[in-house]
């Protein structure tokens, strides 16, 4: 159910106003589109790779905190979601996904609010730490449930995972005999790997990256402890991960909205997403819009105007300045798309996507655990 369908109920519903069956020029500006038929078209083009695969595909959906987006990649072949909270993990139980993956270590309080989720989903967490575990798996015994483990393997990028096989492989042990918890398999991420322009560069540091984890299970399987998952990637290594011998997973997740950040990674995808700005002042070459880093962010690379022509002059928090050297082709009032650096962040900033289709927009979908 779209957010149109629940506004009888929504104490908001006087900030978003009767939005469904306007066209896009009518909105209100800066919004957050969600142009449909090419966000169907970018998870069946993920599906359809996947299936050429030995692995299988676990969509992060940081990128678009969204059931429905969710619900569209299931549909195209998805094992399950990946989150990166548990604020995520638990709206998607909320929503129906029945197998949520949370590719992150949850420590503290937080770990009470698993044992809810695993109450009615197939729940993993990852883990580095020792400590960790006893906490997943006293409190998973005290709730009656059981949660999920994947070790987490630093595979280069320097952030979490054991450090090395050994450390990784004394984890497992310990997970393996740790009441409450089911050790599961392991997870890298090769981020370090994932944003390298250069193709061929890309994809040998990808290899290397997954060397370091199969490692890790090929002696994990000589001890006969579980690591039947084996969960890596993103979207700009999916191909590379998910050919790799012993990766079973891949968690690519901005290929379904695509950014700026992510274009010359999988050019094969299109942008299903844009915040729909307004021109509200103009003076020589410069014209300023009036979505700025509240609206589209900066993270990563800075956001373009989806017409193509326009040299970014700033972006402050409300303002976004492009300089048109040759003659500017707005006016105040005038209507443009801009395309984000980066989607997570951009989609993080609305309540909601404006859904549409053929230039009207056919519903809202909420932007759900946001930050």
């Amino acid at each position: 159910m779209g957010l149109a369908e629940e506004r009888r109920t929504d104490p908001g519903e006087r900030l978003w106003g009767d939005r469904v069956g306007r066209g896009v020029e009518e909105l209100p500006t800066p919004a957050l589109l969600l142009d449909l038929d090419v966000a169907r078209a970018n998870a069946a083009l993920m599906g359809k790779r996947f299936r050429s695969l030995p692995a299988s595909l676990r969509p992060h959906v940081k990128a678009h905190k969204c059931a429905e987006l969710a619900r569209m990649q299931l549909e195209h072949g998805a094992i399950g979601v990946t989150t990166a909270t548990v604020a995520e993990a638990e709206a998607m139980a909320s929503a129906g996904v029945g197998d949520v993956l949370i590719a992150n270590e949850v420590v503290g309080t937080a770990i009470d609010r698993l044992t809810d989720v695993a109450a009615s989903t197939r729940l993993t967490v990852a883990a580095d730490d020792e400590s960790t575990f006893e906490d997943l798996g006293r409190r998973a015994s005290a709730a009656g449930v059981e949660l999920g483990v994947l070790i987490e393997v630093d595979v280069g990028m320097g952030r979490g995972g054991a450090r090395s096989v050994d450390e990784a492989m004394r984890l497992a042990r310990v997970a393996s005999e740790m009441r409450g918890i089911e050790l599961r398999g392991l997870m890298g991420y090769e981020g370090h790997c994932a944003s390298e322009p250069d193709t061929e560069l890309r994809a040998r540091e990808t290899r290397a990256a997954m060397e370091r984890l199969t490692e890790v299970a090929v002696r994990c399987g000589a001890e006969g402890l579980p690591a039947g998952v084996v969960s890596a990637g993103a979207t700009g290594t999916y191909e590379t991960t998910g050919s790799y011998p012993g990766v079973t997973e891949v968690q690519a997740g901005t290929y379904v909205l695509m950014d700026l950040f992510h274009e010359g990674l999988a050019p094969e995808f299109s942008f299903a997403l844009t915040v729909a700005t307004t021109a509200i002042s103009r003076h020589g070459d410069l014209v300023v819009f009036d979505a700025g880093r509240k609206a589209i962010g900066n993270d990563l690379l800075p956001p373009r105007l989806a017409e193509g022509a326009g040299e970014l002059a700033f972006i402050h928090e409300e303002h976004a300045g492009f300089r048109f050297p040759d003659g500017s082709p707005y006016r105040v009032g005038d209507r443009a798309s801009l395309l984000p650096g980066y989607a997570p962040t951009t989609v993080n900033l609305f309540g909601a996507f404006h859904v549409v289709e053929s230039g009207r927009v056919v519903d809202l979908w909420p932007v759900l655990a946001r930050h």
